[in-house]
């Protein structure tokens, strides 16, 4: 197994493309196999979307109705609303594993990997790929 680490600058953003940096990774070791992607957070995970459709606004809205950033969490550190940001990786997995053919990630036409990360209080994230060969 070939493992690297990649520092994610998530400064602004709750819907991160690394789409292309899991490919790159994925191209690099060739031949097929499996890419396990993971986020060492509380706070953020991992999702297979499309992008560019608008499909990252509409997650943020969903994830606004669903864990909105008000003061009902018994997790009480840090700014109102963050025990919202703990309860995300239960509905966003930190982790996610893609099949590799022949060295590119076998995915459907529109799927991408984007980190999901509502955590305003740590723009700063490690994304640890993994490679197993067939």
């Amino acid at each position: 197994m070939r493992s690297v680490e990649l520092e994610l600058d998530t400064h602004g953003r709750r819907v991160i493309a690394v789409n292309p940096d899991v490919a790159r990774f994925a191209r690099e070791q060739g031949g097929d196999g499996l890419v396990h992607a993971f986020l060492p957070h509380a706070t953020a995970g991992l999702a297979l979307m499309e992008t560019g459709s608008g499909s990252e606004g509409d997650l943020e809205e969903a994830l606004d109705r669903l864990l909105p950033r008000d003061d009902r969490y018994a997790h009480r550190h840090g700014s109102t609303g963050h025990g919202a940001d703990h309860l995300l990786p239960a509905f966003v997995s930190p982790s996610l594993t893609v099949p590799v053919l022949a060295g590119s990630l076998a995915l459907g036409t529109w799927q991408s990997v984007v980190v999901v990360d509502t955590n305003r209080e740590n723009d700063r994230r490690v994304l640890r790929l993994s490679f197993v060969p067939a």
